[in-house]
């Protein structure tokens, strides 16, 4: 199998991440040598078609937020290369930064701390309508309703600052500003963990008839399986920076092909779930300094053999359920 392979099955590609690194760090000393470095995400490959939600999950320091930033263009890739819609991504950043947040837009996870405290809600909301799109005065006024009635929200709130809201009212502002301007991708980056459940259930069911309405494809970002079920079509599971599986959300939750991704699953809690999986707390996680030579979840996988510590597994090492399910590793959970 190649690159290619891990391309979704049908639809048009709107996103195409190729091979792609980000480093922090690394650079040479004055005296000799060179800084530490932090490999955040390494030779990621992923392709996203236009209106279908990718679920993004892994544990902290995974390289989900490098990955969003990436793709917003909030940070550029140390190698490899990121097309959106068929435009090179680093480029568009360099020569027209307003032209692709006029395409890319972000969620942040906190609602309130997203919004300037000392900006009133117009004055936010308005800020991308001066900035990304061509409207007058008139045009503006009639656009900061027409997002204000798309997110459930009443015009008077307009005048209002963001002290004056709740998180979820906070976030419904979050995502109306990010709607402003009319992009195609929206990264949603922990957009409901900051947020009660009650609330959470609101937010995601306003995302769902957003991109229904508005024709939107979404990254949705976060830790919560659970959310990332309920709302995705695909799921891309990342360890240490590296692409672990990625598939069809009811096929890995429903027969997961890596091992590090059924831990995941096991250590959720569940409703009717009594005994949770957890590891032993001496459990060696890898060196983000020092990268292991083979698979980087080896020293936490039950199923490792010598290949795992000495060859790392390619993207599509192993195929799945379906074509277009696959998983890094040597020693899959379908296999005997």
């Amino acid at each position: 199998m190649n690159e290619m392979s891990l391309s979704p099955q049908g639809g048009d590609e709107l996103l195409s991440i190729s091979g792609v690194e980000r480093i922090f760090g690394g650079e040479r000393r004055l005296f000799g040598g060179r800084n530490p470095a932090v490999h955040a995400v390494q030779g990621l490959t992923l392709n996203v078609r236009k209106g279908e939600t990718l679920g993004v999950v892994g544990e902290s320091g995974c390289g989900k937020s490098t990955l969003a930033r990436l793709v917003v263009g909030l940070d550029l890739p140390t190698s490899g290369r990121i097309t959106f819609d068929g435009e090179d991504l680093a480029e568009l950043a360099r020569k027209d930064r307003n032209a692709l947040a006029s395409k890319v837009q972000y969620v942040f996870q906190d609602p309130v701390a997203s919004l300037n405290p000392r900006k009133t809600i117009r004055t936010i909301l308005e800020a991308p309508l001066k900035h990304l799109t061509s409207l007058d005065a008139k045009g503006r006024e009639k656009r900061l309703v027409e997002l204000l009635q798309a997110v459930n929200l009443a015009p008077e709130f307009l005048e209002r600052y963001p002290h004056e809201f709740s998180g979820g009212q906070a976030q419904r502002i979050g995502i109306a500003r990010a709607l402003a301007a009319g992009p195609e991708l929206i990264v949603l980056d922990e957009p409901v963990s900051a947020l009660d459940v009650s609330v959470q259930a609101q937010v995601l069911n306003l995302l769902d008839a957003l991109k229904e309405q508005f024709g939107l494809t979404y990254i949705f970002i976060s830790h919560d399986l659970s959310v990332v079920e309920s709302v995705s079509d695909r799921v891309a599971v990342m360890y240490f920076g590296r692409m672990a599986e990625l598939g069809p959300a009811k096929e890995i939750f429903r027969r997961p092909l890596h091992p590090y991704t059924e831990l995941l699953m096991r250590s959720a809690p569940a409703p009717g779930r009594h005994e949770l999986m957890s590891e032993d707390a001496s459990a060696e996680l890898p060196d983000p300094y020092n990268p292991p030579a083979g698979c980087a979840f080896a020293a936490r996988c039950s199923r490792r053999s010598d290949k795992c510590l000495k060859v790392r597994p390619a993207p599509d090492e192993a195929e799945g359920m379906g074509a277009a399910h696959f998983a890094a590793c040597h020693h899959p959970l379908t296999q005997a």
